[in-house]
């Protein structure tokens, strides 16, 4: 019973230190509330999100600026095509040691972090690129038949320009299957866009402080994991999901028709975690099809693989799921 009521408790704060978190955010970062507002969702959830936007719209200053919000370790790693996966994850040096014999000894590198900034990510060929998988998903890194534990939270917040620009690799279907949300990032309204221009090229700005502890965002999410899904929501959620793929049983006439790939039981998952993580903001304890309708375009877009068809039309990953969300419901 005391334990129920502390896992309500712990549920119950997270709406309001939530809140205070944008409020600092929002200091430095002027008219993207919902950008905001689904990369703390994807921290509640303990996963990874990638940002998708031309360069210039503050998608490395959002995550910089959720570093300082936060009392995480924060490290930035500036994605370069001549870039190698041991500059991620650490190499083998030789020490010398006071004896005068010498032994290897691994360096860690700046993905032993709480909060990585993964910038520009698609800059890098995909073998570098890859070098991220094992630490994203198992919260690890193995070097020289040894593992190495990565600290609690631990988070990869990317970043990427458009494919179509010049100087970008295509992430690799399986590293973009382990961010649980794909943001994408439009240019700000008119008035953002003035605010903007008037608060970052004067004297004074705004510095944000402290608004939250690792201890407590471990709290919130070990809470949000205890929020039942009931069972008619968690059958939706599949029914969404797999209703996306070629040759599923729904088979669903636009999906045979510009769909090469459809979304995975990793969407699934990530529905159900969105749709608690939401519940909790709603100071529910029980999630809704509604969170799940909403977490649907940032949970499957990066997971559909169109085909030439769907490119040459101008078809998209999100009209794709308008139409899947009106013929499930």
């Amino acid at each position: 019973m005391n334990e129920s009521a502390d896992i309500r408790g712990t549920i119950q704060a997270i709406a309001p230190k939530l809140e205070q978190l944008r409020r600092e955010i929002g200091k430095k970062i002027f008219g993207q509330q919902q950008l905001i507002d689904e990369l703390l969702l994807a921290l509640l959830c303990r996963s990874h999100c990638i940002l998708t936007g031309v360069p210039g719209l503050a998608k490395t200053l959002l995550i910089k600026t959720l570093a300082e919000a936060s009392e995480l370790q924060f490290t930035r790693v500036q994605f370069t095509p001549d870039m190698m996966p041991a500059d991620i994850i650490g190499s083998q040096i030789i020490e010398e040691l006071p004896d005068g014999r010498r032994r290897f000894e691994f360096v860690k590198g700046p993905v032993f972090t709480q909060l990585l900034l993964a910038d520009e990510i698609n800059r890098t060929p995909p073998k570098t690129q890859s070098a991220l998988l094992e630490a994203m998903e198992e919260q690890q890194v193995s070097a020289d038949g040894k593992v190495y534990p990565l600290p609690e939270p631990f988070f990869v917040l990317a970043t990427q320009n458009p494919i179509e620009q010049e100087g970008t690799y295509q992430l690799p279907e399986a590293q973009q299957d382990r961010f649980m949300f794909s943001l994408r990032i439009d240019y700000p309204d008119f008035d953002s866009e003035l605010r903007v221009m008037c608060e970052t090229t004067g004297s004074a700005q705004q510095k944000p402080e402290k608004a939250i502890t690792a201890a407590e965002l471990i709290a919130f999410q070990n809470a949000i994991r205890c929020i039942p899904v009931p069972e008619s929501v968690a059958k939706f959620a599949v029914r969404l999901v797999r209703a996306s793929r070629p040759g599923s049983p729904e088979q669903l006439e636009f999906v045979e028709k510009y769909v090469k790939w459809g979304a995975g039981p990793r969407a699934c998952q990530y529905l159900a975690l969105a749709g608690k993580a939401l519940a909790a903001l709603d100071g529910r304890f029980n999630v809704s099809e509604a969170d799940i309708l909403k977490a649907a375009p940032p949970v499957m877009r990066h997971r559909l693989l169109l085909n030439f068809r769907a490119k040459s039309e101008g078809v998209d990953a999100d009209r794709i799921i308008q139409g899947l969300v009106k013929a499930v419901r």
